[in-house]
């Protein structure tokens, strides 16, 4: 997805019980990510957090596909993007409505205001004609990526 650069997102990427470390990472824009399993590309013994770049849009696309289930406000999204990863993956507020803003700029998202579970005002978010079809063509694009990557990684 198409980003201005410094556009990156904060997400983190937690390691233990609830996460599953062999699996890579799925999420944010051009961010980092937080690991507590995985070593810095520098040399030297592994420190016990490393900052990743990761792929450009992937914040985006996992909002996109959290908002494919129907109309969440901001909390909601990051919560369900934490519960589907089993806690691996944590959107911070100040990265996710920045990518909401930038979203509904780009006509991939409407908003609106309502009364959310514990009746306080909130902005709901769903996905457009035009951002389900992005959805679509982001998805496959990243299955993509992730086989080839993965292709090189089995390489023996």
């Amino acid at each position: 997805m198409p980003e201005k650069p410094g556009d990156g997102a904060a997400l983190a990427w937690e390691s233990g019980p609830q996460a599953n470390a062999s699996m890579p990472p799925r999420a944010s824009t051009a961010g980092r990510l937080t690991s507590g399993t995985r070593g810095a590309a520098a040399p030297g013994p592994a420190p016990t957090k490393a900052n990743l770049d990761l792929p450009q849009g992937t914040l985006d696309l996992l909002i996109l596909r959290t908002l494919a289930l129907g109309p969440r406000h901001g909390w909601a999204i990051t919560e369900r993007i934490q519960q589907v990863s089993s806690a691996a993956l944590r959107v911070k507020q100040g990265s996710l409505y920045p990518a909401l803003h930038r979203l509904e700029r780009q006509r991939l998202l409407r908003s609106h205001w309502g009364a959310s579970e514990t009746n306080r005002r909130a902005k709901y978010y769903e996905l457009t004609r035009a951002g389900r079809a992005r959805l679509q063509a982001e998805t496959a694009l990243w299955h993509r990526l992730a086989a080839a990557v993965g292709q090189v990684l089995e390489e023996g």
